[in-house]
């Protein structure tokens, strides 16, 4: 492929596109570079028309861990593994932006593959993304009606001001109530993605219009460089056969699909179809067998000449004749019913119905040792949120496989996850890590949205405190000829024959997520408008049958679901509560049953199914953190015994010396005579030095004061154990260290105890990497 170098700026970032780098064997690579982050885009055609009746593009999205100058966390496996789900996301947004430009006669396999190849932290390579492989298949001889532009738009608030700025960098994505992404060809929207924070439908117009704008710097930008280095496109021509089926299946059979929509018939309009196809190739079997010619015509070629008809008949329908294939008004909406708490041992659980879509939302509450990690080039980040959408065949009356999600499931169930997620409570208000599984029971359109509406009802039974309620609806077009019609929750025949599927999310004050796909060459504001317009009216009537359900959240959990409790510590302490090695932290939780997680601020959250096992736990790491006053009292265990005294054990990890003169108000010889190994003692907080080490005493009421005069008689010295010098006894001899002691120490000071940096050997709270340790799994190396 020719060279090409050029820049163009959008918004104060620079884009530089480049060929002839890299991968010179592909029909076309393009080189994408903002800031430090760069992309390349490869497109390669097939050399051969294929059987298949549908039009076979692969769009592969592949995140490299070097990009980010990173290896892989895992000690076994280095090598990146399947593509992330945020990899799949991005696939999918670019394959619904290219794939309605691509001509229909186009019979030849197509992929597109986007590395990543180096991320700055700055500039976010999905939207750069888009802008290469517009590029790449613009300049490639690959027939396709583009090029198209992509911008993300973000509404920033900050210090009371507002502003809808283009291709925000990564770092003001926390202060944006808006993340919209446009893709968009000739001032027409071809694709748009969003989530929100309850953002009114006005931001949104407005937030299009301005993503147009920059996109049309991009495509004009696109076709210079068409002009300058791009490849003559392949011609195409169109399928005489296909044609003549076309006209056959009209002439013969429209009749018979207008009174199968006419009377209703949508669940089995598959198989009528498909009696029809087959009659249609029989007739042409026996007529070539009378004239003793060969069948020219095979049954995936009438089965899309039948689609073809069949969807135009719908759309005539529709358009022409006001009938929809249910019966139902242009802005009516099915039937609504729900209902919560279904299933007894789950912690929230709700069925969501509307029309012959049905979905089983259920919610599951953990704690944060149960959230999410998430690796990728730009580092680690924890997931509190998350929620796995479920299509088994049976929901459609089939059967099929069975097993690992596939990318439209992925994609459904992050559309519900980010409309869900603008509305949960913030982790200090609820500190649960939440998971929600839909289950589609049954599908007739927009599952996605029913998805929605029941996880919130799901979310609310199971005692989530939401901001608000959320609901969702799918908005359907028809366009035939000059005239469009817009559609309120399409039924799954709608959205076959229709022209276009988008899926808005929200609450009464706004949207949180926005989908759509169009299968024509974009929309124009006006359709955007009156569409946003008509979701909103139709969430606002869904969101009343489902506060008609549940007004309210629970105002309790689920007694089967944990409880936990969070404690703030001074950081300076957490190595205390992890102990050497994570002694501590897994004797509390093997003691009590509950799970404990610390965070490097301080934040210790403690978990469990009983609260009483929480407490317990909670009130262990209280007096393990907590300065110690003089004369507390603790039922201690004895851990050691020294020829001067014994060492207790207060609270896991927390080890105080009781001195042989606080054993007895009588003389002690030996402290084995005292105390044994492992005895349960009752102790008093004597003092705690400058070093944290703790001073204990056994005696109690007359025998303190008594022990505490026989020590001032003594100077201070231990009962009647007559004077002792302080230093080692050690004459012209070097000191030894004893235990794991340092030089020079005795052997009772080698050995006392944690203390509050023993983080240092082998009890950190995070590794190199960063990782917290939680005492319920091991930490990440």
């Amino acid at each position: 492929m020719k060279k090409f170098k050029k820049s163009f700026d959008i918004n104060g970032r620079t884009v530089t596109l480049e060929t002839g780098l890299l991968a010179e064997q592909t029909t076309a690579a393009v080189l994408g570079r903002m800031g430090d982050t760069m992309v390349l885009t490869t497109v390669v055609m097939g050399a051969n028309d294929t059987t298949l009746d549908y039009f076979p593009l692969s769009v592969e999205y592949v995140e490299r861990l070097y990009a980010g100058g990173r290896i892989k966390g895992s000690r076994w496996v280095k090598r990146e593994g399947r593509p992330s789900d945020d990899a799949i996301l991005t696939a999918r947004l670019i394959d619904r932006s290219i794939r309605p430009l691509f001509p229909k006669e186009l019979k030849k396999d197509v992929q597109v593959v986007i590395t990543v190849l180096s991320v700055d932290g700055e500039h976010d390579p999905d939207v750069l993304s888009a802008i290469t492989t517009s590029a790449a298949l613009s300049v490639s001889k690959i027939p396709w009606n583009g090029p198209i532009g992509t911008s993300r738009v973000g509404l920033i608030r900050q210090n009371g001001n507002e502003e809808l700025v283009i291709n925000p960098h990564v770092t003001e994505y926390p202060f944006a109530d808006m993340d919209l992404i446009v893709s968009s060809l000739n001032n027409r929207s071809i694709m748009i993605e969003a989530g929100a924070k309850q953002v009114e439908e006005k931001y949104f117009i407005d937030g299009i219009k301005k993503a147009k704008e920059a996109n049309a710097k991009i495509i004009d930008f696109i076709n210079e460089m068409v002009v300058e280095i791009g490849d003559k496109k392949v011609e195409l021509s169109k399928d005489e056969k296909l044609e003549e089926v076309k006209l056959l299946v009209e002439k013969s059979y429209k009749d018979k699909m207008h009174k199968l929509i006419a009377d209703g018939v949508t669940r089995e309009v598959g198989g009528e179809l498909g009696k029809i196809a087959e009659e249609i190739y029989e007739a042409e079997k026996a007529k070539a067998d009378k004239n003793g010619e060969a069948m020219e015509l095979d049954k995936k070629k009438i089965a899309t000449g039948v689609d073809y008809v069949f969807k135009k008949t719908v759309r005539e329908m529709i358009v022409r004749e006001g009938k929809r294939p249910d019966g139902r008004g242009l802005k009516e909406i099915r039937k609504i019913s729900a209902e919560v708490g279904i299933l007894p041992r789950t912690h929230g659980s709700a069925v969501f119905t509307r029309g012959e879509t049905q979905v089983l939302s259920v919610a599951t509450l953990g704690s944060s040792s149960m959230e999410q990690l998430l690796e990728g080039p730009e580092g680690e980040e924890k997931k509190r949120y998350m929620h796995h959408y479920s299509f088994p065949p049976y929901s459609v009356g089939e059967t099929g496989r069975m097993g690992s999600p596939n990318r439209r499931e992925i994609g459904h169930g992050a559309l519900a996850e980010r409309a869900l997620e603008a509305v949960l409570p913030e982790s200090h208000v609820f500190p649960y890590a939440i998971r929600v599984v839909s289950e589609v029971m049954s599908s007739n359109g927009s599952t996605s949205q029913a998805s929605v509406c029941g996880s919130t009802l799901a979310l609310m039974d199971a005692g989530v405190p939401l901001l608000a309620p959320v609901g969702g609806i799918a908005i359907g077009l028809m366009t035939l000829d000059d005239k469009s019609i817009v559609l309120t929750d399409i039924i799954g025949l709608e959205d076959f024959a229709g022209d276009m599927d988008f899926k808005v999310a929200g609450t009464t004050k706004g949207i949180t997520a926005i989908q759509m796909d169009t299968k024509i060459a974009g929309l124009t504001d006006e359709v955007v408008e009156e569409t946003l317009e008509d979701a909103k009216n139709a969430r606002t009537s869904v969101l009343e049958s489902m506060m008609s359900v549940m007004p309210e959240a629970r105002k309790d959990v689920s007694k089967y679901a944990p409880k936990i409790k969070t404690i703030k510590i001074n950081p300076e302490k957490i190595g205390e509560v992890i102990g050497s090695g994570g002694k501590t932290i897994r004797n509390i939780s093997a003691s009590t049953g509950a799970t404990v997680d610390v965070e490097e601020d301080g934040t210790v959250s403690v978990a469990a199914v009983d609260e009483e096992a929480v407490e317990k736990a909670a009130h262990w790491i209280d007096l393990i953190t907590r300065e110690l006053t003089p004369g507390e009292v603790f039922d201690g265990t004895v851990k050691r015994v020294v020829g001067f005294g014994a060492f207790v054990e207060i609270v896991p990890g927390k080890e105080g010396l009781v001195h042989v003169s606080e054993m007895s108000s009588e003389y002690v010889a030996d402290p084995n005579d005292v105390v044994k190994l492992g005895q349960e003692v009752k102790v008093r907080v004597k003092e705690v030095d400058d070093h944290g080490r703790i001073n204990l005493s056994m005696l109690f009421g007359e025998a303190a004061e008594k022990a505490k005069e026989a020590g001032k008689k003594d100077d201070g010295r231990g009962g009647d154990r007559g004077p002792r010098d302080d230093k080692p006894r050690f004459e012209n001899r070097e000191r030894r260290s004893f235990g794991h002691g340092g030089a020079g120490r005795r052997s009772g000071g080698s050995s006392r105890g944690p203390r509050a940096d023993s983080s240092s050997q082998g009890g950190g709270i995070r590794n190199e990497f960063g990782s917290t340790y939680s005492g319920t799994r091991r930490p990440r190396r």
